[in-house]
């Protein structure tokens, strides 16, 4: 099975370098961006598999010298050998399980990010407002772009809730493992007698849906408009153009007054209640099927406890994958990418795991996979 998919992806690989090749396809916009995409799916598939090749042919020389070569200098370069072929064999070779693992649809998905002060008070909303800035340098690092699509700010420069959209390819991919439960201990600016306090802050993580991931039914969505509220421009609190949507059958409501203009309020807004649709979708989807969940970094929410941030230690902690790194200051900088890879891999290492569990089952059951 595993073998005639790779065989198949050879061969449609091959046809798209060709169309690639042919001159009418550069006449044809999107058939290009088109074959561009797939090809560049395709591309690490198809090196690793070409890798993997020559290492087996690397091992079977060797293993043809040592059969042949009585000369005991020759024969020891071509154990040497051997052993660098099978390394390199097998370190492929793992490489190959993981790029045949099914990929996640919305991982190239942008994301809506919402972050809201949890325990703690004045320091929780000072916390959530650090990680979202957090959030915010590791975006610039990935050059994506952030909008803001609702805030409520609190005093000493705190945030009780945001929202955001982050714009970039491949932001969920990066950013999907963050939701849940940060925990921040530290000796708070507001505390004079010098004691370290525990606040938290909940993160929530969803891919930004569009209208065919989601079918929307209007009679089940209440439209209001009003006047926004908060600072802003010459014609925020004077006409009537925020918006806020009700959506009878979830309870969910969404506030968006950061546009202008009414129209794009209800547009943003509506954008809003689809990712949180699609999110609650995916929620059941993953609640039903009890072996994706198991592969699964933690299971996504709010309520979970995910890391810590002990800031008189210089620790960052991901409870989640037994993950501490003492570089607290890097981290809130944006500097994610360590803890981001590590969760990656974690995840995968779980689903490999899920993997063989299956084919030996099949075996068992005398099934061929």
């Amino acid at each position: 099975m595993v073998e005639g998919h790779l065989r198949e992806t050879l061969r449609r690989y091959e046809e798209v370098m060709a169309e690639l090749a042919a001159p009418e396809t550069h006449e044809d916009s999107v058939r290009l961006q088109r074959l561009l995409k797939e090809q560049a799916e395709l591309s690490p598939l198809v090196a690793c598999m070409e890798a993997l090749q020559r290492a087996k042919e690397r091992e079977a020389e060797a293993l043809s010298l040592l059969e042949t070569e009585r000369d005991e200098e020759l024969r020891q370069l071509a154990k040497e050998e051997l052993q660098e072929a099978r390394q390199e064999k097998a370190r492929h070779a793992a490489e190959l399980k993981e790029l045949l693992l099914p990929k996640d649809p919305n991982d190239e998905k942008n994301v809506v990010l919402e972050i809201r002060a949890g325990a703690g008070g004045d320091e929780a909303a000072l916390f959530a407002a650090e990680l979202f800035r957090m959030y915010r340098q590791y975006a610039e690092h990935r050059g994506w772009k952030v909008e803001i699509d609702d805030i409520h700010e609190s005093g000493l420069g705190g945030i009780k809730e945001v929202i955001a959209t982050v714009r970039g390819r491949g932001a969920f991919s990066r950013l999907k493992f963050e939701s849940g439960v940060h925990r921040v201990q530290r000796v708070p600016a507001t505390e004079a007698g010098g004691r370290i306090h525990t606040s938290t802050a909940s993160v929530a993580v969803m891919p930004e849906a569009e209208e065919v991931d989601v079918q929307l039914d209007m009679k089940d969505v209440r439209i209001d408009v009003m006047r926004a509220s908060g600072n802003g421009g010459q014609c925020v609190n004077t006409t009537d153009s925020a918006v806020r949507l009700t959506h009878y059958p979830t309870g969910i409501v969404i506030y968006s007054q950061t546009e202008k203009s009414q129209l794009q309020n209800k547009e943003k807004a509506f954008r809003l209640l689809r990712s949180k649709l699609y999110a609650l979708e995916l929620e059941r989807r993953q609640a039903e099927t009890a072996e994706a969940r198991r592969a699964q970094i933690g299971t996504g929410d709010r309520s979970e406890k995910i890391r810590t941030y002990n800031f008189p230690q210089g620790r960052v902690t991901d409870h989640r994958i037994k993950l501490t790194l003492y570089s607290i200051d890097r981290v809130m900088d944006g500097d994610l990418d360590e803890i981001l890879d590590a969760l990656l891999h974690a995840s995968r290492a779980a689903e490999l795991a899920g993997t063989a569990d299956s084919e030996s089952a099949g075996k068992e059951n005398g099934n061929s996979l």
